[in-house]
């Protein structure tokens, strides 16, 4: 393993122990605060927009982040943004409605400055030929923390209906020690030994001033490729919300899956994992094979997973699940549990296939700006999944399967264009060259 590759894996372990802890938080919130209602009647906090604030401040932070990173680097970035993350998680042990809106927005910055840290970061790491492998396994990583956290809420909301303290405050200290630990591997990140030919090429990325940064931000942002990708952006962030906050919940809510309904949470967050983890594995551990047939199959067999994902939902989850508890049923009847954590296996590969490829895309053909790149990135899909969790307390389930369809076909078509536009590009080159070389 070279040092390249060890900073890699160094850094896909500290991401897996944060958003083990985040990604839990995440998948829980809405049900928990439920019952924190219950116990606490002054407390008037809601999940949906909780969320809905930690990815409006994400996205509105993005713009400043290239700025902040020319100045303090990826790794500083990242450490304080992993802060965020644990004091957003302690909050809860204290449950007060202005302090999980307050926490909400300084998580939304911080996640902002960590993200776009690590696609930086990823990208220093990897050249044109492991951009794809790379960004497999640290997504392949990154998504093991589906297991652990969802596990342990799985055991622990067994048999219950309602959440009580005791096991509230049992599950968000340990969630808050594994974060810890996870800010402890991030702090321990090296310097990878920087080989990418694409970045050779540009001003290094530490010289640049933060005004140019935020100017090359917006420039690039312009561009016809990074506005046809913004699209497929849109769609992820559309789907994350879904999958990490809405369904989820509309399973716990479901009364007619049986008492079973409020640990099935914790399994759809587990089986989530194994798909996201899958898909990280073949198109990462995998990639040179895979990279043979380019990027737009993958993530068109994504979208088709995703159909298949969205029929069984429409037809297995009622209208109203993502309101709170109910008795209604869909078009199966009584509700299939196997069928809703199935759904929750097919959500996380086809979000892997989607999101393996857009970190390949950014962090090959956009090395030159891998921050610029990656806050774009984070910023369109933030913005989208701030508004998603908006609606998702007003629409019913039908009608935001409906959206997650019509922006997945257009996501998937741009996704589609870019790449292609890209080959095309690299064939020319290729041509050019062979035809000075014969010239010579």
């Amino acid at each position: 393993m070279d040092q390249r590759m060890l900073c890699v894996v160094t850094l896909g372990f500290g991401f897996m122990l944060l958003f083990t802890a985040f990604q839990t938080m995440g998948n829980i919130e809405q049900t928990v605060i439920n019952s924190i209602k219950i116990d606490e009647p002054t407390f008037q906090g809601d999940g949906y927009t909780s969320l809905a604030v930690i990815y409006a401040l994400l996205s509105i932070s993005n713009w400043l982040t290239p700025s902040v990173l020319a100045k303090i680097g990826p790794k500083i970035a990242m450490l304080l943004g992993a802060i965020t993350y644990c004091f957003f998680i302690l909050t809860f042990l204290w449950p007060q409605t202005w302090l999980l809106y307050v926490a909400s927005g300084i998580l939304g910055a911080g996640a902002a400055l960590i993200w776009t840290g690590q696609g930086m970061y990823l990208s220093k790491c990897s050249d044109e030929s492991t951009i794809s492998r790379n960004s497999g396994i640290f997504w392949a990583m990154l998504q093991m923390s589906m297991f652990f956290g969802n596990l342990l809420v799985f055991f622990l909301f067994q048999g219950k209906t309602h959440i009580d303290k005791d096991t509230r405050v049992l599950v968000f200290s340990i969630l808050a020690g594994v974060a810890v630990i996870g800010i402890v591997f991030l702090g321990t990140l090296r310097k990878p030994n920087q080989q990418n030919v694409a970045l050779e090429e540009d001003i290094p990325e530490r010289q640049r001033n933060p005004r140019q940064a935020f100017i090359s931000a917006v420039r690039l942002f312009m561009t016809k490729r990074m506005l046809q990708l913004s699209v497929t952006f849109v769609y992820t962030g559309l789907a994350l919300s879904f999958f990490s906050g809405v369904y989820g919940a509309s399973i716990g809510f479901t009364e007619a899956i049986g008492e079973s309904a409020k640990q099935l949470v914790g399994l759809n967050g587990v089986f989530l994992g194994v798909g996201e983890v899958l898909g990280g594995v073949v198109f990462g551990l995998l990639g040179k094979r895979t990279s043979k047939w380019g990027r737009d199959p993958i993530v068109i067999i994504g979208f088709i997973i995703h159909i298949i994902s969205f029929f069984l939902i429409f037809m297995n989850i009622p209208d109203a699940a993502p309101f709170g508890d109910t008795d209604a049923v869909a078009f199966f009847n009584p509700p299939i549990a196997v069928v809703a954590i199935l759904c929750s296996f097919l959500l996380g590969l086809g979000d892997a296939c989607f999101n393996t490829q857009i970190y390949s895309m950014l962090g090959g053909v956009f090395a030159k700006n891998s921050a610029e790149a990656f806050s774009i990135f984070k910023f369109t899909q933030s913005v989208a999944t701030a508004i998603s969790f908006v609606y998702s307390s007003h629409l019913g389930l039908r009608v935001q399967l409906g959206i997650l369809l019509v922006f997945g076909i257009l996501g998937t078509a741009c996704f589609c264009l870019v790449e292609w536009a890209v080959k095309q590009s690299r064939e020319m080159s290729v041509s050019e060259r062979e035809t000075v070389d014969t010239e010579k």
